[in-house]
C-alpha cells in the first residue's frame, strides 16, 4: 500500500511511519522539520520524506508533485499534521495564534485533499483519513481553537464523503488520548497516564490500513 502522511516527524505521525514500514507499506512522509526529515531519510532510504507546510497552497502543490512522481497516486492519505493552542480562554488567545492553528488544522487538510483527490479519481480508488480528536466530538475549556478545528474536520470529512464517487472514501479518525508532546503541553504531568505514541501505533497502524471506502463518511475511533 502507498501511504502518504503529513506531520510525520513527531508524535502519532512518526510512530505510524515506523509501523507502516515494518508492515511492508511504501511511505511518503511530510513535515516541517528538515533535520528530522533528514534523519528519516537516513533510516528509511527506500521511502520518501519531503518538506511540507500544509497551510501553503504552493508547498502542498510541490509536495504532491514530488510524491506522485515517487509513488503514483496514494492508496491512503492520512491528514495528521496539526497544532494545539496554549491553554487559555478564547478571548485571551491572540488573533495571529488562532489564525495559525486554523490555517494548519483546517486549511492544511483542505489543501491536501484538493491536490490528492484528482489523483485518486484517476486511479479509481483511495481512502482519506482525516485525524480528528475527542475534542472534535466534545469540548473542554481553554482549547476552544483546537476544538473548533477538529469539529470542522468532522464536518468537512462528512461533506467530502458525500461528494466522492464509489471506490473512494473519507473518514474522520479520533486517535484517542495519547501521550505526545502536544498532549503534554495541554495536560502537563497528567499526560503520563496515557499510552505513548509508539504503543498506540502498534494497534492503530493495522487498524488504519484496514479502513476501506465502504466506511466512507464514518467517524471512527482507533483501538
Amino acid at each position: 500500500m502507498k501511504i502518504w502522511i503529513t506531520g510525520c516527524t513527531s508524535g502519532l505521525g512518526r510512530a505510524l511511519v515506523t509501523e507502516f514500514i515494518k508492515a511492508g507499506h511504501t511511505v511518503v512522509g511530510a513535515g516541517r522539520n528538515e533535520q528530522k526529515l533528514a534523519t528519516l531519510r537516513g533510516a528509511y532510504p527506500d521511502h520518501h520524506f519531503i518538506a511540507l507546510e500544509v497551510s501553503s497552497e504552493e508547498s502542498v502543490r510541490d509536495f504532491c508533485t514530488q510524491a506522485e512522481a515517487a509513488t503514483g497516486a496514494p492508496d491512503l492519505l492520512i491528514n495528521n499534521a496539526a497544532i494545539i493552542n496554549p491553554n487559555a480562554k478564547l478571548w485571551e488567545i491572540p488573533a495571529a495564534q488562532f489564525d495559525e492553528l486554523t490555517a494548519i488544522n483546517i486549511n492544511g487538510v483542505a489543501n491536501m485533499i484538493r491536490h490528492t483527490v484528482p489523483m485518486m479519481l484517476s486511479a479509481g480508488s483511495g481512502v482519506i483519513v482525516n485525524l480528528s480528536s475527542g475534542w472534535g466530538r466534545s469540548t473542554s475549556p481553554e482549547v476552544a481553537p483546537y476544538c473548533a478545528s477538529k469539529w470542522a474536520i468532522e464536518g468537512l470529512t462528512k461533506a467530502l464523503a458525500q461528494e466522492l464517487p464509489r471506490g473512494l472514501g473519507a473518514v474522520a479518525l479520533n486517535p484517542g488520548i495519547i501521550n505526545t508532546e502536544m498532549l503534554q503541553r495541554t495536560f502537563g504531568p497528567d499526560a503520563e497516564m496515557f499510552p505513548t505514541a509508539a504503543t498506540w501505533a502498534k494497534t492503530a497502524a493495522p487498524y488504519i490500513t484496514g479502513i476501506t471506502s465502504a466506511q466512507n463518511g464514518q467517524s471512527l475511533t482507533a483501538p
